[in-house]
């Protein structure tokens, strides 16, 4: 159930003529308060404004012409949703989407605007995957599933090589951690590039099941999240949570307090406005500065979908 890295690199080929090249950002003052070099690799600025669309992409165009005809199906509380949609718009087939109560309006807008069917469901994991379930024998559409995905995974790897070539010499990597497709993806391709890369996770303290779950060398179960950052508030999937013990992903837990100010420091310094999962990042290089001492720090942020109406300050 996860991709190779050989699967990375067919999927930046599948997903060349659709996606975007994001930029890499540097900032002269995170650098001094960190004591390190950060180069912020920008998938705010990818389509669909997260970077969700790589893996997204990568599923719609994996799939044979007879299966594709039927259409796909996903639950998610915003940007994989809109991702999908956005994808399957590229092949011209059909997307449906089931959104839990609760999710960011602004998010849930753009999954609409991107043209997928909308399904409503309870906040809950086993709420979303059922009401999936169900979506599937009536429509005979293909599960492309949020993060445990290989399709997926792969897709959002594509975004590490990419880095790599924009930034040489980078020999760490720092991402959000929720449901783990992103840094399954991060941490196969990184290593497939150079096993010496050393991985770090971010993970908001109210939804630190990834961390709790490498403490204690096994997959912890359903919880009640609590925290701002709505794209972290996933059960780490199985495969993910292997991948990540496999490839010795640090994961360390930030506050929701730290990713406000985070936030507003990435606003500050390079100009851009981030969703609170993409500032655990940046939050996690200023609690922990002396884990990333003397290093060069590749930095991802995951997305940019936040509702201007409702900024946590």
């Amino acid at each position: 159930m996860l991709p190779s890295f050989s699967d990375v690199r067919d999927a930046a080929a599948r997903i060349a003529p659709y996606a975007v090249v994001t930029p890499v950002l540097r900032s002269e003052l995170v650098d001094a308060r960190v004591g390190t070099s950060v180069w912020f690799k920008c998938e705010n600025l990818q389509r669909g404004g997260a970077f969700k669309f790589r893996g997204a992409t990568n599923a719609v165009w994996s799939l044979s012409d007879e299966d594709a005809v039927r259409g796909v199906v996903t639950h998610s509380s915003g940007n994989h949703g809109n991702a999908l949609a956005m994808a399957a718009r590229t092949r011209g087939i059909p997307a449906h989407v089931v959104v839990p109560e609760g999710a960011v309006k602004a998010k849930v807008d753009a999954i609409i605007a991107a043209g997928a069917t909308i399904h409503r469901c309870a906040a809950t994991t086993a709420a979303r995957e059922a009401a999936a379930a169900d979506v599937m024998a009536a429509t005979g559409a293909n599960l492309v599933h949020p993060y445990a995905d290989a399709r997926v995974m792969a897709g959002q790897g594509t975004l590490v090589p990419e880095l790599l070539r924009q930034a040489p010499g980078i020999d760490t990597l720092l991402f959000p951690v929720g449901g783990g497709g992103l840094a399954s993806g991060c941490s196969i391709a990184a290593h497939g590039i150079d096993p010496g890369i050393v991985l770090f996770g971010a993970e908001p303290e109210g939804a630190d099941d990834a961390a709790r779950s490498l403490e204690a060398d096994e997959r912890v179960g359903p919880f009640t999240p609590q925290t701002i950052c709505d794209g972290l508030r996933t059960l780490i999937g199985e495969p993910n949570f292997h991948a990540l013990r496999d490839h010795q992903v640090h994961v360390l837990r930030v506050s929701d307090a730290e990713v406000v100010s985070a936030m507003r420091l990435l606003w500050s310094e390079l100009r851009v406005v981030v969703e609170p999962s993409s500032a655990t990042t940046l939050a996690a290089l200023l609690r922990y500065p002396e884990r990333f001492a003397g290093r060069s720090v590749g930095v991802v942020i995951t997305g940019g979908n936040v509702d201007l109406d409702a900024l946590p300050w």
